[in-house]
C-alpha cells in the first residue's frame, strides 16, 4: 500500500557540479525536495520507488546498485541507486532516476530498500496507472519518489519555445500535485502534455495509480518555472 510519495523536478541542473555558477538559482527547489524526501523517511516505507520517464528502450525496472552519470553533462559525478550489487553496466539510469539517486544520496537515504522504475514518455495513462497499482501492492509499506518536470515551453527562451498553452496546464497539473487529485492527473491531455514537452506526465500518472484508494493527502511545497520549465515538489502523506 502506497503511504507516502514525493514529486520532485528531474532536470540535471540540480546537481549544483552540473548548474555551475548559476547553482544558486535553483537552491529553494533543492530545499523543497530535501524536505520531501524528508517527509517520505518519516512514513517508515518498507520499499521506495524511484519512478521517472525514459526514452525509448530505457524503460523498465532499475534494481538497487543501479548507476548513473552526469558525464553527458560535462561533469564527472556519477551516483548509484542505493546499496546493491553493481547492476548491467551497459545500461545506465536515465537522466530522471540518476536525479532522483543524487536527491536520495544527498539526504543519506538508509530507510529501506530502493528500486527504480523507467516509464516509457510514450506510455498510456491505462499502463502507467497498472504499474502504479503494482508497485503499491509490492509491500505493506510503499513510498514512491516520482521525477518529473512540467511543460518546457513557458518563455521563449524555453526548451520548447512559448506556447500560450503552457501555463494553463502547469496551473493545473500543480493543483493536482498539491491536492493528490489522481482522477485530475489521470485525466491529463496526453497529446497536448506531449506537445508541450511535459517529462512529468507518465510518472505523475504511475503516482496516481498507485495511489487509488490509499486516501493521502497531499501539499504543494514548490512551484516555479525556470529556465521556461515547470517544476513542482509535492509531498503526499
Amino acid at each position: 500500500m502506497l503511504v507516502a510519495a514525493a514529486v520532485c523536478p528531474c532536470p540535471p541542473l540540480l546537481v549544483p557540479e552540473v548548474a555551475t555558477g548559476a547553482a544558486h538559482e535553483l537552491d529553494a527547489a533543492r530545499a523543497a525536495c530535501a524536505d520531501a524526501v524528508g517527509l517520505l523517511a518519516a512514513a517508515r516505507p518498507d520499499r521506495l520507488y524511484v519512478v521517472g520517464a525514459a526514452p525509448e528502450g530505457g524503460h523498465g525496472v532499475y534494481p538497487a546498485g543501479s548507476a548513473g552519470s552526469f558525464a553527458g553533462f560535462g561533469v564527472d559525478v556519477s551516483v548509484r541507486l542505493g546499496d546493491g550489487p553493481d547492476a548491467d553496466a551497459a545500461r545506465s539510469l536515465p537522466a530522471s532516476l540518476a536525479v532522483g539517486a543524487w536527491l536520495l544520496d544527498r539526504a543519506r537515504w538508509a530507510d529501506a530498500p530502493i528500486e527504480g522504475l523507467a516509464v516509457e514518455e510514450t506510455a498510456t495513462p491505462d499502463v502507467c496507472a497498472g504499474l502504479g497499482r503494482g508497485l503499491a501492492d509490492s509491500a505493506g509499506r510503499v513510498a514512491l519518489l516520482v521525477m518529473g518536470d512540467g511543460s518546457a515551453c513557458r518563455t521563449v527562451k524555453a526548451p520548447g519555445y512559448l506556447d500560450e498553452r503552457a501555463e494553463g496546464f502547469d496551473t493545473a497539473a500543480g493543483r493536482a500535485l498539491g491536492t493528490a487529485d489522481t482522477a485530475a492527473l489521470l485525466a491529463m491531455d496526453t497529446e497536448l502534455a506531449y506537445e508541450l514537452k511535459v517529462a512529468g506526465r507518465a510518472p505523475w500518472q504511475v503516482l496516481a495509480g498507485a495511489a487509488e484508494g490509499a486516501g493521502l493527502d497531499g501539499r504543494l511545497l514548490f512551484e516555479d518555472a525556470p529556465y521556461g520549465v515547470g517544476y513542482f515538489v509535492a509531498a503526499w502523506s
